[in-house]
Protein backbone atom coordinates (compact mmCIF):
# COMPACT_ATOMS: atom_id res chain seq x y z
CA UNK A 1 0.00 0.00 0.00
CA UNK A 2 1.56 3.27 -0.72
CA UNK A 3 2.27 5.31 1.97
CA UNK A 4 -0.03 8.50 0.74
CA UNK A 5 -2.81 6.29 0.59
CA UNK A 6 -2.03 5.93 4.85
CA UNK A 7 -2.21 9.51 5.28
CA UNK A 8 -6.26 9.89 6.25
CA UNK A 9 -5.94 12.56 8.89
CA UNK A 10 -6.68 16.25 7.53
CA UNK A 11 -4.26 18.78 9.33
CA UNK A 12 -3.33 21.95 9.32
CA UNK A 13 0.44 23.41 10.31
CA UNK A 14 0.43 26.74 11.97
CA UNK A 15 3.72 28.32 11.69
CA UNK A 16 5.14 30.75 14.76
CA UNK A 17 4.74 33.39 12.48
CA UNK A 18 1.38 33.27 11.83
CA UNK A 19 1.57 31.30 7.97
CA UNK A 20 -0.73 28.16 7.76
CA UNK A 21 -0.31 24.97 5.31
CA UNK A 22 -4.55 23.72 5.24
CA UNK A 23 -5.66 20.72 4.24
CA UNK A 24 -2.52 18.86 4.71
CA UNK A 25 -2.99 14.77 4.42
CA UNK A 26 -1.01 12.91 7.59
CA UNK A 27 -1.25 10.05 9.72
CA UNK A 28 -1.94 11.52 13.42
CA UNK A 29 -0.37 8.71 15.67
CA UNK A 30 -0.16 8.42 19.66
CA UNK A 31 3.21 9.04 19.71
CA UNK A 32 3.71 11.11 16.48
CA UNK A 33 2.67 12.76 13.37
CA UNK A 34 3.86 11.70 9.74
CA UNK A 35 3.88 13.81 6.95
CA UNK A 36 4.53 12.32 3.45
CA UNK A 37 5.50 15.27 2.01
CA UNK A 38 8.03 18.08 1.93
CA UNK A 39 6.97 20.99 0.16
CA UNK A 40 6.47 22.62 3.63
CA UNK A 41 8.68 23.37 6.01
CA UNK A 42 7.67 22.25 10.00
CA UNK A 43 9.82 23.54 12.36
CA UNK A 44 9.97 23.15 16.54
CA UNK A 45 7.59 25.10 18.38
CA UNK A 46 4.87 25.16 14.95
CA UNK A 47 1.11 23.87 15.89
CA UNK A 48 0.02 20.88 14.02
CA UNK A 49 -4.15 21.08 14.27
CA UNK A 50 -6.30 17.74 13.42
CA UNK A 51 -9.48 18.19 12.26
CA UNK A 52 -11.70 15.07 12.88
CA UNK A 53 -14.49 14.19 10.81
CA UNK A 54 -16.86 14.69 13.69
CA UNK A 55 -15.70 18.78 13.88
CA UNK A 56 -13.68 18.37 16.42
CA UNK A 57 -9.97 20.19 16.72
CA UNK A 58 -6.88 18.41 18.47
CA UNK A 59 -3.65 20.75 18.68
CA UNK A 60 -0.59 19.43 18.59
CA UNK A 61 3.27 21.14 19.55
CA UNK A 62 5.94 20.42 17.13
CA UNK A 63 8.66 18.93 19.32
CA UNK A 64 11.02 17.30 16.73
CA UNK A 65 9.91 17.43 13.04
CA UNK A 66 11.80 14.87 12.15
CA UNK A 67 12.70 15.07 8.55
CA UNK A 68 13.60 12.65 6.67
CA UNK A 69 15.23 12.89 2.94
CA UNK A 70 13.48 10.65 0.46
CA UNK A 71 15.22 7.27 -0.32
CA UNK A 72 14.31 4.93 -3.28
CA UNK A 73 10.21 4.30 -3.37
CA UNK A 74 10.03 6.12 0.13
CA UNK A 75 9.27 9.89 -0.29
CA UNK A 76 10.89 12.71 1.60
CA UNK A 77 8.40 13.27 4.55
CA UNK A 78 8.17 14.03 8.47
CA UNK A 79 7.90 11.90 11.33
CA UNK A 80 7.20 14.45 14.32
CA UNK A 81 7.20 14.17 17.68
CA UNK A 82 4.40 16.48 19.32
CA UNK A 83 3.27 17.63 22.51
CA UNK A 84 -0.93 17.52 22.64
CA UNK A 85 -2.07 20.42 23.86
CA UNK A 86 -5.35 20.71 26.16
CA UNK A 87 -7.90 22.80 25.25
CA UNK A 88 -6.39 25.89 27.10
CA UNK A 89 -3.09 25.75 25.77
CA UNK A 90 -4.19 25.11 22.47
CA UNK A 91 -6.28 28.43 23.33
CA UNK A 92 -3.66 30.26 23.81
CA UNK A 93 -1.15 29.15 21.28
CA UNK A 94 -2.91 30.03 18.60
CA UNK A 95 -4.01 33.19 19.99
CA UNK A 96 -2.86 35.89 17.39
CA UNK A 97 -3.01 39.44 18.58
CA UNK A 98 -2.25 42.69 16.11
CA UNK A 99 -1.75 45.90 17.63
CA UNK A 100 -2.21 49.19 15.17
CA UNK A 101 -1.12 52.05 17.47
CA UNK A 102 -1.51 55.56 16.03
CA UNK A 103 -1.23 59.16 17.20
CA UNK A 104 0.22 61.43 19.07
CA UNK A 105 1.57 59.26 22.83
CA UNK A 106 -0.04 56.58 21.44
CA UNK A 107 0.36 53.57 23.85
CA UNK A 108 -0.18 49.73 24.66
CA UNK A 109 -0.22 49.06 28.35
CA UNK A 110 -0.98 45.14 28.39
CA UNK A 111 -2.32 43.45 31.58
CA UNK A 112 -0.49 46.67 33.26
CA UNK A 113 -1.95 49.55 34.72
CA UNK A 114 -0.94 53.46 33.49
CA UNK A 115 -1.28 56.11 35.73
CA UNK A 116 0.38 58.81 33.49
CA UNK A 117 -1.57 62.20 32.59
CA UNK A 118 -0.50 63.10 28.60
CA UNK A 119 -1.27 66.53 27.47
CA UNK A 120 -1.02 67.27 23.83
CA UNK A 121 -1.78 70.38 22.70
CA UNK A 122 -1.43 70.98 18.70
CA UNK A 123 -2.00 74.12 17.06
CA UNK A 124 -2.75 73.75 13.44
CA UNK A 125 -2.00 77.42 12.19
CA UNK A 126 1.36 77.05 13.80
CA UNK A 127 2.13 73.90 11.77
CA UNK A 128 0.62 75.89 8.61
CA UNK A 129 2.74 78.48 8.73
CA UNK A 130 5.62 76.51 9.82
CA UNK A 131 5.44 74.36 6.32
CA UNK A 132 4.49 77.98 4.48
CA UNK A 133 7.71 79.09 5.89
CA UNK A 134 9.86 76.41 5.24
CA UNK A 135 8.04 76.93 1.55
CA UNK A 136 8.92 80.42 0.92
CA UNK A 137 12.56 80.23 1.85
CA UNK A 138 13.04 77.57 -0.59
CA UNK A 139 11.14 79.57 -2.95
CA UNK A 140 13.18 82.66 -2.58
CA UNK A 141 16.79 81.90 -1.03
CA UNK A 142 18.93 81.04 -3.87
CA UNK A 143 22.45 80.55 -1.58
CA UNK A 144 22.86 77.07 -0.88
CA UNK A 145 24.42 77.82 2.58
CA UNK A 146 21.95 80.84 3.43
CA UNK A 147 18.54 78.45 2.29
CA UNK A 148 20.51 75.72 4.69
CA UNK A 149 21.04 78.47 7.64
CA UNK A 150 17.23 79.71 7.29
CA UNK A 151 16.18 76.09 7.31
CA UNK A 152 18.22 74.94 10.93
CA UNK A 153 16.70 78.33 12.36
CA UNK A 154 13.21 77.06 11.22
CA UNK A 155 13.93 73.47 12.64
CA UNK A 156 15.00 75.54 16.45
CA UNK A 157 11.97 76.93 15.96
CA UNK A 158 9.58 74.13 15.30
CA UNK A 159 11.69 71.98 18.10
CA UNK A 160 10.73 74.74 20.26
CA UNK A 161 7.18 73.85 20.05
CA UNK A 162 7.32 70.60 19.98
CA UNK A 163 9.25 70.13 23.02
CA UNK A 164 7.86 69.73 26.18
CA UNK A 165 8.70 72.88 27.93
CA UNK A 166 9.49 75.38 25.36
CA UNK A 167 11.54 78.53 25.49
CA UNK A 168 8.95 81.69 25.82
CA UNK A 169 11.57 84.04 24.50
CA UNK A 170 11.61 81.64 21.08
CA UNK A 171 7.64 81.33 21.36
CA UNK A 172 6.61 84.50 21.61
CA UNK A 173 8.24 85.89 18.63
Amino acid sequence: MPFKQMMKDSIKVIKSDGQEFNDLKASVQSKGIYLMQSDVLVEPNDLIQRIMSNGGTETFKVIDPGFHEGLHSIPAHYQMKVQKLGIPEAEKAIQSITYNISGHNARVNNHSTDNSINIVSINQDVVDHIVLLRQEIEKLIESPEEKKDALEVVDAIQGQFEANSPSKAVIKM
